[in-house]
């Protein structure tokens, strides 16, 4: 078991927590990144990446990732492979201890935890994921010009895809296993007047089905079903988009940071500062918005800025209360 002490410990290694890492390591703060269970994050199950910036032909999401993790060693950040267990964000320094047996404590935390897509959990969803499953349309619409798909929800977010595919996609299929949205009633009206989307009410799918030929990976239908009546009938898509909500990766900090009711860690306006100035959450696990590599990206700049300000404005404190810790 060893104790490692730093300026500014980031939890999370996606691009929010490798752009803070970057950051933080370039103004001399040493920091400390603990990967997680996901190391990379959502982007390392992602194929085609078309919409990060400064990529002409776009590139694959593990590999971005593999160039930020490398980044960030070649600027001297520590990483760590770890999860942590419990943290402890009621003072300064916090305290966190990982799965194996390490202890860290540092003068600030950057949260950079993510959140994941809730999944339908039918055969074929993560078969075909990434070959016409998705649970992003504003990251993968562009696949899917002048086809067909279909969107699973019926939410906010479920319309607001539906409605963002309509401007690329042949046809749209809204699925939903009710007979009213719960989508706030602006977005249900556009959604109604959109000539390209077709709701289909009381409905679930059950299955998403695979072609054969040069389309055997690729998924091909899905096997909706009725709520009402259990009839089943197979639907021609070319793909699936499942917008059911994202659960931020939060848990770790229930009852110690401001969250909102879904669980995202609250922030302020115009910062990555939580509740405890000391701790700054940047990333999916307080964006349950935008969640874009590059909007997280842009939060861990904001989130290592504002660290290395705390930590300049609160070191002669900060050190008399690390030896209170240590």
């Amino acid at each position: 078991m060893q104790t490692h002490r730093s300026k500014v410990l980031i939890i999370g290694s996606g691009p929010a927590g490798y752009t803070a890492a970057i950051y933080a390591a370039r103004a001399n703060l040493a920091p400390i990144l603990v990967t997680g269970p996901q190391s990379g994050g959502q982007l390392t199950i992602t194929t085609d990446v078309e919409n990060y910036p400064g990529f002409a032909a776009g590139v694959q999401g593990p590999w971005l990732m593999e160039q930020m993790r490398q980044q960030a060693v070649n600027v001297g950040v520590r990483i760590i492979e770890d999860m942590m267990t419990f943290v402890d964000v009621r003072q300064a320094p916090v305290r966190a201890g990982g799965e194996l047996g390490d202890i860290y404590i540092a003068d600030t935390l950057v949260v950079a935890t993510g959140a994941k897509a809730r999944w339908l959990g039918i055969p074929g969803e993560q078969e075909y994921s990434g070959r016409g499953v998705s649970a992003c349309a504003v990251c993968d619409g562009i696949f899917f010009r002048d086809k067909v798909v279909a969107v699973v929800g019926g939410g906010n977010v479920a319309v607001e895809e539906a409605l963002h595919l309509a401007n690329l996609a042949a046809r749209v299929f809204l699925i939903h296993r009710r007979n009213t949205l719960r989508a706030e009633k602006i977005l249900q009206d556009r959604l109604m007047r959109n000539p390209k989307i077709k709701i289909l009410w009381n409905s679930r799918v059950g299955e998403i089905l695979g072609g054969g030929g040069a389309r055997a990976n690729r998924a091909r239908a899905a096997k909706v079903v009725s709520t009402v009546s259990g009839e089943t009938a197979e639907l021609p898509l070319d793909g699936v988009f499942v917008a059911i909500g994202h659960d931020p990766a939060s848990a770790l900090f229930r009852g110690q940071l401001d969250m909102d009711e879904a669980g995202y860690i609250r922030i302020a306006p115009w910062s990555t500062r939580t509740s405890r100035p000391w701790v700054f959450s940047c990333g999916d696990v307080s964006d349950p918005k935008y969640r874009q590599a590059v909007t997280a990206a842009g939060m861990g700049c904001m989130a290592a800025l504002e660290a290395e300000r705390y930590v300049l404005e609160n070191s002669p404190r900060l050190q008399v209360a690390l030896q209170d810790r240590g």
